[in-house]
């Protein structure tokens, strides 16, 4: 059966995981992060990817990205793939692939949604019991926004930098964003929306989507007692933003 194309839409953010094979570790020492994140950013410079966000776990890795044109990040990915495999492969003498297929993309009401899913992202090490707060993971985009560590790698979306008019006073924002944990349904939802493909996003987000792509972008429905309701779109609503 053929495979679903991605949803993509120039300018709008993606939020991307790529998993090691079989859930196998992709990183082993630093040397090994440090050419992956050399290599992510020569594929987005090369491809016209703006990283908003990422996290390198042991075995996965998140995105938050937003593409000039459709088709950049898949590019970037390839690239970056080609890249960090081969070089991988070639130190720890070993062969083979070494991600999982191909990557997850879910596609990011920025108005809505984009500052908790950066959240998410760089909360993940705190989730996965690595660390006891953000700025303990060395390899995520947390101490750039938290801290002033400049990482340049990343281009800040306007969302962040709207939190406020100065450097100092929008850290300040940015670590109180982190004083409490994202609400359980709201991880749920962007990883069902991210792990399916489908954007995460209110419906009149999913309705520009459609028009823009001409073609669905929701899940389809299927026969149920209710009739087959369900709502349009994986969202989240207001009070679980905490």
């Amino acid at each position: 059966m053929a495979r679903r194309p991605r949803l993509e839409l120039p300018g709008v953010p993606l939020h991307v995981i790529q998993r090691g094979n079989n859930r196998a570790a992709c990183f082993v020492a630093d040397g090994d992060r440090h050419l992956y994140l050399k290599s992510l950013g020569d594929a987005a410079s090369k491809y016209g990817c703006a990283i908003h966000a990422y996290v390198l776990m042991p075995n996965h890795v998140h995105l938050l990205v937003s593409p000039e044109r459709a088709g950049a990040v898949a590019l970037m990915m390839q690239d970056v793939g080609r890249r960090y495999v081969r070089i991988f492969n070639d130190v720890h003498k070993r062969s083979g692939t070494l991600w999982e297929g191909r990557y997850k993309a879910a596609m990011i009401d920025s108005e809505q949604y984009l500052v908790v899913c950066q959240r998410y992202i760089e909360l993940n090490p705190v989730r996965a019991s690595l660390v006891a707060a953000p700025a303990d993971h060395r390899w995520s985009s947390y101490r750039h926004y938290a801290h002033g560590i400049r990482d340049p790698l990343l281009t800040p979306h306007e969302l962040v930098q709207r939190l406020a008019l100065n450097d100092d006073d929008r850290r300040d924002a940015y670590r109180d964003l982190f004083r409490e944990p994202l609400a359980q349904p709201v991880v749920e939802r962007i990883r069902e929306a991210t792990n399916r493909g489908w954007p995460l996003g209110g419906d009149a987000f999913v309705a520009r989507v459609e028009r823009a792509l001409g073609r669905p972008a929701r899940p389809p429905k299927r026969g149920r007692p209710d009739g087959g309701r369900k709502p349009a779109a994986l969202s989240v609503s207001p009070e679980m933003l905490i």
